[in-house]
């Protein structure tokens, strides 16, 4: 199949306290859907764990037009496109019940070895992934995180155990979480998350302690996470004028 489609209803549990569809609850969405895709096409998680690898995001981008509320229905596309080197991209589109295009997305995609920990090229692939080299791309791929120079606010942090997931590292939905903490109830009433672009530099293990370092400048924001003076994650992006 060339690409994955499925329809949803916004549940209590994924909105926030203003109704909107929170965030990280809508990358846990993106996320199952890429899996289920992976599933149909023969490369799901439980085919590539009897041959000790897995799936793991390495950047992820996603431009919002509008978040949907509680009890609506969203449709959510994702499709992967050829290979780069070790890198796999893939896209998402979601709609609203009107056919009105809630937001795009864009990620990158790496294999890693369970053992080593490290990427492992497409060869390790029980499948070859179907050829979608005609599909239009509705985002460029991620790009980097822009700096911004407004005043640094420090969090600590600790990884716990709903942070975590099946792969035994915090997963990539959990950063959108922090994000929206740090950035505070009023921020996030009055103005979304426009644009969210991620980059996931090294995995954070159980328990690990983490600085969250938070910059915000109008509507522009960067927030970095270290552990042990190493760069684990950036993230960057725009807030919209109003909610």
């Amino acid at each position: 199949m060339n690409y994955w489609e499925k329809t949803i209803t916004l549940r209590s549990g994924e909105c926030d306290m203003n109704g909107k569809w929170r965030p990280g609850a809508m990358l846990v969405e993106l996320q199952e859907a890429a899996g289920e895709h992976s599933t149909s096409i023969g490369c799901g998680r439980e085919t590539l764990v009897l041959e000790g690898i897995v799936w793991v995001v390495v950047r992820m981008e996603i431009q919002m037009n509008r978040y949907p509320c509680f009890g609506e229905r969203v449709t959510i596309r994702t499709f992967h496109r050829p290979t780069r080197h070790r890198f796999f991209p893939r896209y998402f589109q979601m709609w609203d019940e009107k056919g009105e295009l809630l937001g795009v997305g864009s990620s990158l995609w790496l294999l890693m070895d369970l053992e080593s920990r490290q990427s492992v090229s497409a060869d390790r692939l029980p499948v070859p992934l179907p050829d979608n080299s005609d599909m239009p791309e509705p985002l460029p791929l991620p790009g980097g995180v822009k700096a911004v120079a407004g005043e640094e606010k420090i969090i600590p942090i600790s990884a716990v155990y709903t942070d975590l997931d099946v792969n035994g590292h915090v997963n990539n939905t959990r950063y959108a979480d922090w994000l929206c903490n740090a950035l505070g109830v009023q921020s996030m009433t009055a103005h979304p998350i426009r644009q969210l672009l991620i980059h996931f530099d090294h995995e954070i293990r159980p328990e690990q302690q983490v600085t969250l370092h938070l910059r915000q400048e109008g509507l522009q924001y960067q927030m970095t996470g270290t552990h042990d003076g190493q760069t684990a994650f950036e993230i960057g992006g725009t807030l919209m004028e109003q909610a």
